[in-house]
């Protein structure tokens, strides 16, 4: 039995999307097909006028056609918060802190939903763990939406998996039927540890990739970081929070392969970049996009200080980005490690 202070997720529950880059993009045009009044907050009043005049994303996505019927914008996050029962958040986990700022009016009754696979820079702490710490939202009112998704490939509506997570698997489900559609199928699953989590992994294991292919390593060895990625990222999961999770699921390995892989993944081409010599500073400066696996790779370096897991290719990338190492002897003290 849910306790009292649980929500249970409606049809008519009213949804929200909070951010104005490229995943929040995505996920209105996701949800704009199975929600007839979607709200959304976009920081900036003139990506707002600009998307209200000409349907568009100026900045990010701008191929997607935003049908502003369904969709109703605003800058005023506490007016979205009000009319809304569910808030989607996908803001940077280095932008969210002070975005939340804004907020006057009460969340504890709202259901949050985190589509941000990153981590809070300055508390270590996971999005839903910053919620439920520093809003007191109870994990039952908490989802996580994450899997091999890249926000281009939802513009090109090319095929993808989401998996929804929550504690009530009813709720779970309930989120799933929003989120899919023609190119998007859904799954569902209650381990909202192990999901978030691991989503931050993976773009600390697809940094490493980048470097690794920065550094001229080709695809064999690239199989080999992967495959060791993904028994580190459940070491870490089983020793923080052991659970009876299938990590060669889509929202574990499905997540960790296409971000060490794709072209689209911007951790890679962060990593990318450090490989081919650029310092951390030109290479944040050059991209256009927030990478998280550059913060996540501090936060699992301080959060594992605990529990002393090993975690060989977590700790070279810190090394790499955090100590100034020199990429090519760390990786290659990394591969006599490897399996």
């Amino acid at each position: 039995m849910q306790r009292k202070s649980s929500i249970s997720l409606s049809p008519s529950s009213r949804y929200a999307v909070l951010g104005g880059g490229s995943w929040a993009t995505a996920i209105v045009k996701i949800l704009s097909y199975s929600i007839e009044s979607l709200g959304w907050y976009v920081r900036s009043e003139d990506t707002l006028k600009h998307i209200e005049q000409f349907g568009h994303n100026p900045k990010y996505l701008s191929s997607i056609n935003i049908d502003t019927k369904k969709v109703w914008l605003t800058n005023d996050i506490n007016q979205i918060i009000e009319k809304s029962d569910v808030l989607i958040v996908a803001i940077p986990s280095a932008f969210l802190t002070d975005t939340l700022k804004e907020i006057t009016t009460s969340i504890k009754d709202k259901f949050i939903v985190s589509a941000v696979k990153g981590i809070i820079p300055d508390n270590n702490l996971t999005i839903a763990e910053y919620f439920n710490q520093h809003y007191e939202i109870p994990f039952d009112n908490i989802g996580i939406v994450t899997g091999p998704c890249h926000a281009e490939e939802v513009a090109l509506e090319r095929l993808s998996y989401l998996t929804l997570a929550c504690k009530s698997r009813e709720n779970a489900q309930m989120l799933a039927d929003k989120f899919e559609c023609h190119f998007i199928k859904t799954t569902t699953t209650t381990d909202i540890y192990g999901v978030e989590y691991a989503a931050v992994l993976k773009n600390i294991y697809a940094i490493a990739s980048g470097i690794c292919h920065g550094l001229g390593y080709g695809d064999n060895f690239q199989a080999v970081l992967v495959s060791n990625a993904q028994r580190e990222l459940k070491r870490f999961l089983d020793g923080t929070y052991p659970s009876k999770r299938n990590v060669d699921t889509s929202a574990y390995l499905g997540d960790l392969l296409v971000t060490c892989y794709s072209n689209f993944s911007r951790n890679r081409t962060f990593g990318n970049m450090i490989g081919k010599g650029y310092t951390v500073k030109a290479t944040m400066a050059e991209m256009n996009m927030v990478a998280e696996g550059y913060y996540a790779t501090s936060c699992i370096y301080s959060i594992n200080d605990k529990y002393h897991i090993s975690m060989p290719i977590a700790d070279a990338v810190y090394s790499i980005l955090y100590q100034h190492a020199n990429p090519r002897p760390t990786i290659k003290r990394l591969v006599d490690q490897l399996k």
